[in-house]
């Protein structure tokens, strides 16, 4: 029975409860709907650029971004981890919006089935593997891990999951997302694919237990600073066999639960910035407009009047100007024009 080795260290104790209060903070302030829609755009860009780095893609977030919004069909092995990934996120972020989904195997099957797709043989895809696996050093491809043998690794993941499930309300949700994180990736259960999952499986199983600001940061970003002390801190080196019933779990949630700070509080001190740039900017009319859309899904010229004292022309500008800065698009032509968001 999997029996996680940790103790409540000052420092996690800490740490959760630093993580708490900022959350609680970002989650009592109303932020512009355009702010976070841009933050959840930026935050998936990063997520998927800072993942499949760490795995050694060596393509840079300029040219993650660039592929990520033109999606060319002709691509490289690097192009489509990048393609990969951020369809695995999105889809996730939607199952997480929605509320359908359940934290199992079906769920982690199917993220590294996308993940996967098209990299690997197609019947190794959403399949835990039938082989032994060897994890090397990206960084000097030299063999550091041999992970628990094939025929053991169905009874553990379902031991992982079980304890999971059985612990939900009991354990604080960063333990046991931070449990979850380091024992998937000793299992390795997959050929291929297994730190990607482990990182999406992560912020499924945060979001499930309730901690649902995650969609606007990337711990993966924090991850990806010091790839080096990640793969130290989640790693085990040597036999499996050799340390199973010795490893302790506390120096990684300590640095797992500084990675989820670390993080709150960068998005914490952009989201100010960016709040009060936009008040800026955007004039208070213009935010009207904003707002309208949001609760409406359209707006119109008709409808804007019925809102506002501006005159036509003036409508006309306010219109003009967020469709030029790109926080609405027009649709349609002469009276029938009406405008949406563009997101």
């Amino acid at each position: 029975m999997f029996a996680p080795k940790y103790n409540i260290s000052n420092k996690l104790l800490a740490n959760i409860k630093k993580v708490a209060e900022i959350t609680t903070e970002l989650n009592s302030r109303r932020f512009s709907f355009v702010v976070l829609a841009e933050f959840e755009k930026k935050a998936r860009e990063i997520s998927t650029y800072s993942s499949v780095s760490i795995e050694g893609n060596p393509l840079p977030l300029t040219e993650v971004r660039q592929i990520l919004k033109t999606k060319p069909e002709y691509i490289r092995d690097s192009e489509k981890e990048i393609l990969n990934y951020n369809k695995a996120l999105s889809e996730l972020n939607e199952y997480i919006k929605e509320k359908k989904y359940d934290f199992d195997l079906s769920l982690l099957l199917k993220i590294q089935k996308s993940i996967t797709q098209s990299l690997i043989d197609k019947y190794r895809c959403g399949r835990i593997r039938k082989e032994p696996v060897f994890v090397n050093d990206p960084r000097t491809s030299r063999t550091i891990y041999l992970p628990p043998n094939h025929d053991d690794v169905p009874d553990m993941l379902t031991e992982l999951l079980k304890y999971i499930k059985q612990n939900e309300g009991k354990i604080d949700p960063l333990i046991l997302a931070g449990i979850f994180h380091k024992q998937f990736v000793i299992i390795h259960p997959f050929i291929d694919g297994n730190g990607r999952t482990a990182r999406l499986g992560t912020k499924a199983l945060l979001a499930k237990m309730g901690l649902n600001t995650f969609n606007l940061f990337s711990f993966e970003n924090y991850y990806n600073k010091n790839v080096g002390r990640y793969f130290q801190q989640v790693g085990v080196m040597g036999n499996y066999y050799d340390f199973q019933n010795d490893i302790d779990f506390t120096e990684w949630l300590e640095y797992f639960t500084d990675g989820i700070i670390d993080e709150l509080l960068r998005v914490k001190k952009e989201l100010e910035l960016e709040t009060n740039l936009s008040k800026k900017s955007i004039s208070e009319y213009q935010n009207k407009i904003i707002w309208y859309v949001k609760e409406n899904g359209s707006i119109s010229d008709k409808e804007y009047a019925k809102i506002t004292d501006r005159a036509r022309a003036t409508r006309s500008l306010d219109l003009k100007r967020l469709v030029e800065a790109g926080e609405i698009k027009r649709v349609g032509h002469g009276r029938a024009t009406y405008y949406q968001l563009n997101y």
